[in-house]
């Protein structure tokens, strides 16, 4: 069955952070994690490989940030299609039956104007070439995720569109304060989730920001204000710098599932992890829904 027949029928679990791993791998603060595909691809495929063996029906490419303006940013000289084709096909060569890629999208590594120098055009243009690759590649699904403003999510939803009819699972960032959750530019999640959909999302919802306790509120929220599918992936928990200059991630797999389970019981479809959840996260998840 596609992807969305299999929301419908039995939910999805996707896999959980890249990032927070690759940086227990050694990749150094001004590397760029997408370039891993090309230089460490054995690690790539295994980390994709540890997720779907822990329970995951969804790997994320590792494309989060393989967008022209982005890689340019990080003073990536290599290829921006080399890149986006080689993070879809590891994860390809390790998903088996019953299971999907998602090429993933999310940062710019600037602003829309006024606040930054890309103008919404830009953005669309930008997107839809990253897109065009992993259209290409044959993802089954897109995943925007980690989106901080709304703009820069209606932006690439508008590229992806341009370039494919295949599902869009769109996933902003969302912080709680006094008078409730919203985005750094003070989107609610009611508005925020309208327009997502009015632009062509198949499934919305939240991701990052905060720990997963924090978060059945807000899959409340989201979950009420919508009729798709909704996705939820938080943190295990909030980061706590460590002398050595790392960061520790509070919430164990045990406590972390528990929530998940928690956003299923409120009819939540699409689940998973983001920083500092690992392959065990998504197996213990697995095991306890």
């Amino acid at each position: 069955m596609n992807i969305f027949e299999k929301v419908k029928k039995d939910g999805l679990i996707f896999d959980g952070a890249m990032g927070s791993i690759l940086i227990n791998k050694g990749i150094t603060g001004g590397e760029a994690p997408e370039l891993w595909n090309l230089k460490h691809p054995d690690i790539i495929m295994d980390i994709h490989r540890a997720y779907y063996d822990a329970g995951a029906h969804v790997a994320s490419a590792n494309t989060f940030g393989a967008s022209p303006i982005k890689l340019k940013k990080m003073g990536v000289t290599q290829s921006v299609e080399e890149i986006n084709r080689t993070g879809v096909q590891l994860a390809r060569k390790v998903c088996g039956r019953g299971q999907y890629v998602a090429g993933e999208l999310g940062s710019l590594g600037d602003m829309l104007q006024p606040m930054g120098p890309v103008s919404f055009d830009e953005a669309v243009n930008c997107f839809a070439q990253q897109a065009s690759f992993l259209a290409d590649e044959g993802v089954d699904v897109f995943l925007i995720e980690t989106i901080f403003d709304i703009n820069i999510a209606l932006a690439a939803i508008k590229a992806v569109r341009s370039v494919s009819d295949k599902p869009i699972f769109c996933s902003l960032t969302f912080k709680k304060m006094k008078t409730g959750f919203f985005t750094i530019f003070g989107n609610n999640p009611r508005d925020s989730m309208k327009s997502l959909v009015d632009a062509g999302a198949s499934a919305v919802g939240a991701n990052c920001s905060m720990g997963s306790e924090t978060m059945i509120d807000l899959a409340q929220e989201i979950k009420n204000s919508i009729n798709v599918p909704v996705i939820i992936m938080p943190n295990a928990g909030m980061p706590e710098p460590l002398k050595d200059n790392t960061v520790f991630y509070p919430e164990d797999e045990t406590f972390f599932a528990d929530n998940i389970k928690k956003i299923k019981m409120l009819g939540v479809e699409i689940v998973g992890g983001c920083c500092g959840t690992t392959p065990k996260y998504i197996k213990r998840i697995k095991k306890i829904i």
